[in-house]
């Protein structure tokens, strides 16, 4: 039981530890881990946002641009991906961007997020369900 506790309290406050100082230091774009798409982050208003701004495969089997087939309304699944904004309403507070969703147009599912940066040029991005998450590690793109 320990353990769990232990465990559960470091996953909670890692991102405390992680943070930082400059609110603007996120700003830019983003690959993914998987290098499949780069997501350009900006702020707007005192939150930040992040749209995809390229794409590993643009187009579909059609030779037409990738759209939002996987969105739970069907009335925006022939949105197309590049220029989706998937990170939204995220601000800075306590030293690290919270408080904020990301969109998997993979799966058409919209998760909390918090995210910090470890170092300069490594993002961490943390997307929560419930008590489970899935945590990403996005490199800065020059």
């Amino acid at each position: 039981m320990k353990l769990f506790i232990t465990s559960f309290l470091f996953m909670v406050f890692l991102p405390h530890a992680k943070a930082q100082g400059n609110p603007e230091a996120v700003v830019g774009k983003w690959l993914s881990e998987n290098g499949r798409l780069i997501v350009e982050i900006y702020k707007s208003g005192d939150k930040y946002y992040g749209k995809i701004n390229w794409l590993y495969i643009q187009a579909d089997d059609n030779g037409k641009p990738r759209t939002d087939i996987e969105n739970p309304d069907a009335s925006k699944r022939n949105v197309p991906l590049m220029g989706l904004v998937v990170l939204k309403h995220l601000e800075f507070k306590e030293g690290f961007w919270q408080n904020g969703t990301v969109y998997n147009c993979q799966n058409g599912k919209t998760y909390d997020c918090d995210m910090w940066l470890d170092g300069k040029n490594k993002l961490v991005l943390r997307g929560y369900w419930s008590f489970v998450y899935h945590t990403e590690y996005w490199t800065r793109k020059e």
